[in-house]
C-alpha cells in the first residue's frame, strides 16, 4: 500500500512539475517558440518522462488550459456564491471575479490568444464550456434568461468578458472595462 501510494505522489509530482514548467515558458515564449526540451528541462525530468504523462506538447499545453480554465470558473463561482441573494449581483460579483481571475499573469495570453490557436476553437469552445462559460450561462438562467437563444446569448456575453480582459492585458482601463459590464449585465436583466 505504501508503494502505490508514493508512485502515484510521484506522478502526481511529477505532472505537477511539468505543467508548471510548461505554463511558464508558454507564458514568456508563446506555444510555438517552446520547445519540449526546454521544459523538461525546466521541470528537472526526463523527456521520457514527459512522454509518459503527455502524448506531446499540444497535450502538455492541454493540461495547462485545462487548469487555467478551472481556476477561472472556481474563483467566479467562489466570488458569485456570497452574492447569490439577487442573480443580478451574482452575476456582477462574477463578472468582476472572471476580471480578477484573468488578471493572473500569463493567464489571458494561455486561454485567450494561445489556446484558440494551439487546441482549435471547437476544443477552447468546449474547455471554457466547462468551466467559465457553463458558470456564466448558471448566472444568467438564474436571472431568468433561460430558454431560446440562452446559448448565444451566452457566447455573446463570454466574448464581451473576453474582449475586456484582451483590452486590460493590453493595458485597457479596467474601471471602465468593469463599468461597461456590469451596465451590459444590468441591461440584459432589467
Amino acid at each position: 500500500m505504501q508503494s502505490s501510494r508514493s508512485n502515484q505522489d510521484r506522478t502526481e509530482k511529477t505532472r505537477a512539475a511539468l505543467i508548471a514548467a510548461a505554463r511558464a515558458l508558454f507564458v514568456e515564449k508563446g506555444y510555438a517558440e517552446t520547445a519540449t526540451p526546454e521544459i523538461v528541462a525546466a521541470a528537472g525530468i526526463t523527456r521520457g518522462a514527459l512522454y509518459h504523462h503527455f502524448r506531446d506538447k499540444r497535450d502538455l499545453f492541454r493540461a495547462v488550459a485545462e487548469g487555467e480554465a478551472r481556476q477561472v470558473a472556481m474563483e467566479i463561482e467562489t466570488a458569485a456564491a456570497p452574492a447569490a441573494d439577487l442573480p443580478v449581483d451574482a452575476l456582477l460579483a462574477g463578472s468582476r471575479a472572471y476580471l480578477d481571475a484573468m488578471a493572473a499573469p500569463g493567464r489571458t495570453r494561455l486561454l485567450l490568444i494561445e489556446a484558440p490557436s494551439v487546441l482549435g476553437l471547437a476544443e477552447t469552445r468546449a474547455l471554457d464550456e466547462a468551466h467559465a462559460v457553463r458558470t456564466l450561462r448558471e448566472g444568467l438562467s438564474d436571472a431568468g434568461l433561460a430558454g431560446a437563444g440562452a446559448d448565444a446569448l451566452g457566447d455573446l456575453v463570454s466574448a464581451a468578458f473576453d474582449r475586456a480582459a484582451l483590452a486590460i492585458d493590453a493595458g485597457g482601463d479596467r474601471p471602465a472595462y468593469e463599468a461597461a459590464l456590469a451596465e451590459l449585465i444590468r441591461r440584459l436583466v432589467a
